[in-house]
């Protein structure tokens, strides 16, 4: 984490991760709504939905843009190792969707804001502390692992 901090060529991956990330939250967010809306598609389901195609988006991102150094591997290898830790980010968001959606409904129903429905931002709400939580997982464990070889580049 320091290295993040006190390294200006981490501090701008970890930033271009961090936009990425946004990039994919949109697509997160955007499917899953569209998933749960259209299709009255329940939030776990929708959710992973998004999700995967959120990966799709990072990788290519992450690859091209965040990591532009990291070709040592092969294309399929690396999407195949992001992907991995992207299902390990999913075992830690489907119990957040599943348990945070109806005490977040509560609390936006007892604050009864105008605009949105309490489903709607129980939904949201429990998607961006989600997305929150596993951006943090997916950055350090891909630095480390799956985009690696920008150290091996270096050296």
């Amino acid at each position: 984490m320091s290295n993040v901090i006190t390294n200006p060529v981490e501090r701008t991956r970890f930033l271009k991760f961090m936009v990425v990330g946004v990039i994919g939250a949109v697509v997160d967010f955007g499917i899953m709504n569209l998933f749960s809306k259209l299709f009255g598609m329940p939030l776990v389901w929708a959710g992973t939905i998004s999700f995967l195609c959120a990966i799709l988006s990072n990788f290519f991102w992450n690859r091209f843009w965040t990591y532009p150094d990291s070709r040592s591997r092969p294309l399929a290898r690396q999407l195949v190792m992001f992907t991995v830790v992207n299902v390990a980010g999913l075992a830690i968001r489907l119990p957040i969707l599943h348990f945070l959606e109806l005490p977040m409904r509560g609390l936006f129903e007892r604050l009864s804001l105008p605009f949105f429905t309490p489903v709607f931002l129980g939904k949201n709400f429990t998607l961006a502390v989600a997305v929150a939580v596993v951006m943090l997982w997916n950055f350090f464990v891909n630095r480390y692992w799956t985009y690696n070889d920008v150290d091996k580049v270096k050296a």
